[in-house]
């Protein structure tokens, strides 16, 4: 299927890394994808790099609505990957939330009660991979808004990314299903 998408990879003959992140090979560069809304298909980009994750998928999520992101996720746990998230404590009374859409499918959530907001937006797909920018996991951030999305394919990030993911799930508070919670997201 032939997609009308414009995203851009690049891959730098010579790489600017930023202070403290040493690639894990320095002859090669980190791959980099971007997408923009409105214009280009964000959500697309980031099923189809859920849809390609083999091991795992860590999720930060401040605002998280999308029902096509939060359908790939299950059809990724179906498939015996393994699904984590962890969304901001608005989550867990937005009314369309995907959280308990999310732990009704089994899917373990926590909510990061402990900063102001946890306004993060990201992803790290086997641990080689970041999904990050401004670009909630939300309908109105591929509808409506203004929005940027990375995709950077490099196992030196991701792990930190995935070390920054596991002290927000230290201090994080584990979601659990309620039966008068239950409901479908679709």
């Amino acid at each position: 299927m032939l997609k009308k998408i414009f995203s851009v990879f690049f891959l730098f003959s010579v790489c600017h890394i930023p202070a403290g992140l040493a690639i894990s090979n320095p002859n090669s560069c980190p791959k980099i994808q971007v997408c923009f809304t409105p214009g280009q298909n964000c959500t697309a980009e980031i099923t189809d790099v859920i849809d390609g994750a083999k091991q795992s998928i860590f999720v930060q999520a401040y605002s998280f609505t999308s029902a096509p992101i939060a359908a790939h996720l299950i059809a990724a746990k179906k498939r015996g990957v393994k699904v984590n998230v962890i969304l901001d404590k608005s989550q867990k009374t937005q009314r369309y939330s995907a959280s308990r859409f999310l732990v009704n499918q089994h899917i373990p959530c926590w909510i990061d009660y402990k900063p102001a907001i946890a306004h993060n937006k990201i992803m790290i797909i086997d641990e080689k991979a970041v999904i990050t920018g401004s670009f909630n996991f939300t309908k109105a951030a591929q509808n409506k808004n203004a929005e940027n999305l990375l995709i950077i394919r490099d196992p030196a990030l991701a792990n930190l990314y995935l070390k920054n993911w596991q002290q927000r799930r230290a201090v994080s508070s584990y979601l659990t299903q309620t039966k008068s919670q239950r409901y479908n997201f679709f």
